[in-house]
């Protein structure tokens, strides 16, 4: 089936004007021209659009299904040039984001909310990722922009801190260092760990080996979400090192400590893309968002 959107005004115009002189006066053009239009487009539907009689035209029942699917596409066919220029100036299409799992507790909203507030038209789709995932997401392509721990390699990535935190303690409910105020890192050598996975969660990894003295003998499961080991701890397996953002979270069964003696806020969160990424969509979305990022540096 092939048809012209100047057929399509055509038939639209007749349709509306129930006559073919009023609609080829509308369309500026004489009413012959405009009748072998309406013919051509009947040829090509291979249906009677419109009963022709001394009266003036009338729509046919196709006629009438197909001036609502008339109408649609020539509204879409006049937005498609704006929405084509608002796409490639990155004010609409869509942006890939990638987020770890411990993210989600509070920058993920954030970050979100000020996209849609801004980009109301541009459509955000996520992926939750560890963050050597998401590096090799946007290395392949794959998302367009990342929530992700540092290190990166700053030839092919560039990045932005978006969040620090502290790192707390999180302890079985009734643990005698539930409640008992900041508790210096030397107690804690020995006691049983749900440790962070060196592979999966490199970075939370060598952030608690390089602050804290672990007895890698102690260290019961090693896992590579947060949440994870919140539940493992509710269960009476150990102790954990977490973001402080995790307490938010409410599981029964834990409580929460500070531990003296650390930075203020070890616990970093990068927004991360590549260089090279070709979505225009990108620096308009790192333009909204650079008020959280602004008092990091």
């Amino acid at each position: 089936m092939e048809f012209s959107f100047g057929q399509l005004e055509g038939f639209v115009a007749v349709a509306e004007e129930r006559h073919f002189g009023r609609a080829a006066e509308r369309l500026s053009m004489t009413q012959p021209p405009l009748s072998r239009q309406i013919q051509k487009l009947e040829r090509s539907v291979g249906a009677q659009l419109l009963d022709r009689d001394s009266r003036g035209v009338r729509l046919t029942a196709a006629g009438e299904a197909f001036l609502v699917d008339a109408r649609r596409l020539l509204a879409l066919a006049g937005r498609a040039p704006d929405l084509a220029r608002r796409i490639a100036a990155g004010q609409a299409g869509s942006i890939r984001i990638g987020f770890t799992g411990a993210s989600a507790f509070g920058v993920l909203g954030r970050v979100l909310n000020t996209i849609g507030g801004q980009l109301p038209d541009l459509r955000v789709e996520l992926s939750e990722m560890v963050t050597g995932e998401q590096v090799a997401a946007l290395a392949n392509g794959e998302i367009d922009l990342g929530l992700a721990r540092p290190p990166f390699d700053t030839a092919t990535f560039a990045s932005r801190p978006v969040h620090r935190e502290r790192l707390v303690l999180c302890v079985p409910s009734g643990h005698r260092l539930a409640g008992a105020g900041p508790v210096p890192a030397a107690e804690l050598a020995s006691e049983p760990l749900i440790m962070h996975s060196p592979v999966k969660a490199r970075y939370f990894y060598d952030l608690v080996v390089g602050l804290v003295p672990i007895a890698h003998r102690n260290v019961v499961h090693a896992v590579s979400q947060i949440q994870t080991m919140i539940w493992l701890v509710a269960a009476g397996r150990g102790i954990a090192f977490v973001p402080e953002s995790a307490t938010r979270m409410r599981i029964d069964g834990v409580a929460w400590a500070e531990i003296d003696g650390l930075p203020d806020r070890p616990v970093e969160l990068h927004l991360l893309w590549a260089r090279e990424s070709a979505n225009p969509a990108l620096s308009t979305v790192l333009t909204a968002l650079e008020p959280l990022t602004a008092e990091l540096g």
